[in-house]
């Protein structure tokens, strides 16, 4: 495709991104101290709660690291406990919940935001982004061009372009992207990783492999320790016919990580480089670890639960179960087609155990 762009050897300068990983838990612990001296007596500033979660849920999301949003979570839940009226408490929820995928309840807090007060750019960025996470796109863009003139240029500009990417307007979408390259001014290095990743994903939704690999590789530079880029690098792999390098890359990740999507994914991989047995402690881990957080948490992992046992678990009537109370909770395109694969998988499935049946009745 000729509007693609991979990576070039003129990058933008940021922090060394192991460095700022260590930074950033430094952060974290240092906040967390005089939050958890206060938990008994009385309550810590909101601003402070406030950025401590944000940066768990940032953590979390670089780490793959369930436990960081977990606790972020219960943070905010105390936060509007101890302060109910307080708009940076109620956003801080919104944004908990919305990452978690509660994004009713997210939508609620979003209100209460607003009757105490909350910038209306800032409802209308968050709003956007749940939206956008529903498949509301029109509504998404509507709320961003509302928010553009209050955000900076590189906020607004990587969010407009990582929704065009999920419309499937990549030649648009190409453009923002590097516009927002052009307009980052910080130092740090995790907002243009999780650009650069969200472009990768963009060419890999379009099966362009080498250049969503590229783009990959690029946020991986940027993090070295940066999980969902790893999970796709892996996945790149594999679909090019290289399991070997493929288990390489998620080993690590699946030991470190309490995401079972990583641990699955490995599974998954070692079956394909024929390593079966080594595979099984995985999935059974794997299986463990999803029904915990589908109990816990079934916005969030029920539908990639049920991704894990049509494909790994071999479990497809738990699958076609996963994907219906997916799409009870959220309709959305990616929704029915999980549906639609299960039933596909159970009548095939159904299909094979009858022509069993009429065999060994033969």
């Amino acid at each position: 495709m000729k509007n693609r762009r991979e990576p070039t050897d003129q990058e933008l300068v940021t922090t060394n991104g192991t460095l700022a990983l260590v930074n950033l838990s430094a952060q974290i612990d240092g906040l967390a101290a005089p939050v958890r001296r206060a938990a008994s007596t009385a309550p810590p500033a909101v601003a402070q709660q406030a950025a401590l979660a944000d940066l768990l849920t940032l953590r979390g999301h670089l780490l793959g690291r369930v436990a960081d949003y977990e606790q972020a979570a219960q943070l905010s839940e105390h936060m509007v406990w101890n302060a109910p009226d307080d708009r940076a408490a109620l956003l801080a929820r919104a944004r908990t919940r919305a990452t978690l995928h509660r994004f009713a309840a997210a939508m609620a807090d979003l209100d209460a935001a607003r009757r105490a007060g909350a910038a209306q750019a800032t409802l209308d960025a968050e709003r956007a982004a749940i939206l956008q996470a529903v498949g509301c796109y029109a509504e998404a863009h509507s709320l961003l061009r509302s928010a553009a003139l209050h955000q900076s240029d590189f906020t607004m500009l990587s969010a407009l372009a990582v929704l065009q990417a999920e419309r499937g307007e990549t030649a648009e979408a190409e453009h923002v992207f590097d516009e927002a390259r052009a307009a980052y001014r910080s130092v740090s290095p995790f907002p243009l990783a999780q650009l650069d990743f969200r472009r990768g994903v963009m060419w890999l939704h379009e099966g362009d492999l080498p250049t969503a690999r590229s783009w990959f590789d690029a946020a991986r530079r940027r993090g070295p320790g940066y999980a969902p880029a790893t999970g796709h690098l892996a996945e790149v792999d594999l679909l090019l016919g290289d399991p070997e390098t493929a288990v390489t890359r998620l080993r690590p990740l699946a030991e470190t990580s309490d995401d079972p999507e990583y641990i699955a994914h490995l599974a998954l991989t070692l079956r394909a480089a024929g390593r079966h047995q080594e595979a099984q402690p995985w999935r059974d881990r794997a299986a463990r670890r999803y029904e915990e957080l589908v109990t816990r948490h079934p916005e969030a992992y029920a539908d990639h639960a049920a991704d894990f046992w049509l494909m790994v678990g071999g479990d497809v009537d738990r699958g076609l179960q996963l994907a219906l109370q997916t799409m009870v909770m959220r309709q959305t395109s990616r929704s029915y087609a999980l549906v639609r694969r299960a039933r596909e998988a159970s009548g095939r499935l159904t299909d094979a155990s009858g022509s069993r049946s009429l065999a060994s009745s033969m």
